[in-house]
């Protein structure tokens, strides 16, 4: 564990990202720092993204969420460098298949562990400071799959329908001081190396078949921030793809 930013005074209103230093969660990480939040984000291995992240004053703590010392250090590293949180927001994820190269035993405790046990966790133990200034929130970043399973990411797709589940019982829990709700992608953006066949069939899945980038997902976190009045709640940001069969 170590924080790649030098120590300051503790943060008041933090947001906290995990996962924050590539892909979606640092186009959120970098759009709540531009508006004026305090953000610290997790991030497991070195890279060559935290050097602009902290030039923009985001905190940036190392985190290995796969044992349980991981867990506590983070959390304990969030308490020294915070005396209060806005928001938790849970977008670290690990996309493991099933596959013949690995133990069904450990890619189920692999793919719950990441998208269960740390958001559980993370959320019991930092409950207090999210709600020390009367508002808070959390946003469990879930997946299209939640709902309709994958025959192929099958330990994957049950550990998001896990996180989806305790949204509701998280929200019910921390009511009325914190606000719990989901976010539950479709296609976000492709990989550099995913072909152009791939993108074509992938982006045919939803109504509105684009590959539509981070800045919706950044439109929808800060939604769900500036609503006082939603809680509980999965917002679906698959483009329509569930009606998309029904053509």
């Amino acid at each position: 564990m170590s924080n790649s930013t030098p120590s300051t005074d503790p943060l008041t209103n933090a947001i906290i990202i995990t996962g924050g230093a590539q892909r979606v969660g640092m186009a959120v990480a970098k759009d709540l720092a531009a508006r004026g939040h305090s953000v610290v984000i997790s991030y497991r291995r070195d890279k060559a993204s935290l050097e602009e992240l902290q030039q923009l004053g985001i905190t940036c703590i190392q985190a290995d969420f796969s044992s349980q010392t991981g867990i506590n250090q983070f959390i304990a590293a969030v308490k020294l460098c915070c005396n209060s949180i806005r928001a938790l927001i849970h977008n670290a994820s690990d996309w493991q298949p099933e596959s013949v190269n690995v133990s069904p035993q450990d890619t189920m405790t692999q793919m719950m562990q990441i998208h269960a046990m740390v958001p559980y966790q993370l959320n019991l133990a930092l409950a207090e400071l999210l709600g020390s200034n009367g508002c808070g929130d959390i946003i469990h970043m879930t997946d299209y799959v939640e709902k309709t399973g994958s025959k192929k990411h099958i330990a994957y797709a049950a550990s998001k329908a896990a996180l989806h589940n305790m949204t509701k019982s998280f929200a019910a829990l921390l009511a009325p001081t914190v606000k719990v709700n989901s976010i539950a992608p479709g296609l976000i953006m492709f990989n550099e190396d995913d072909d152009e066949a791939y993108r074509q069939k992938a982006k045919t899945k939803s109504l509105m078949a684009i590959e539509p980038g981070a800045n919706v997902v950044i439109d929808t976190v800060n939604y769900i921030l500036s609503n006082t009045y939603l809680t509980g709640s999965c917002i679906d940001l698959d483009g329509g793809r569930a009606l998309a069969s029904k053509k």
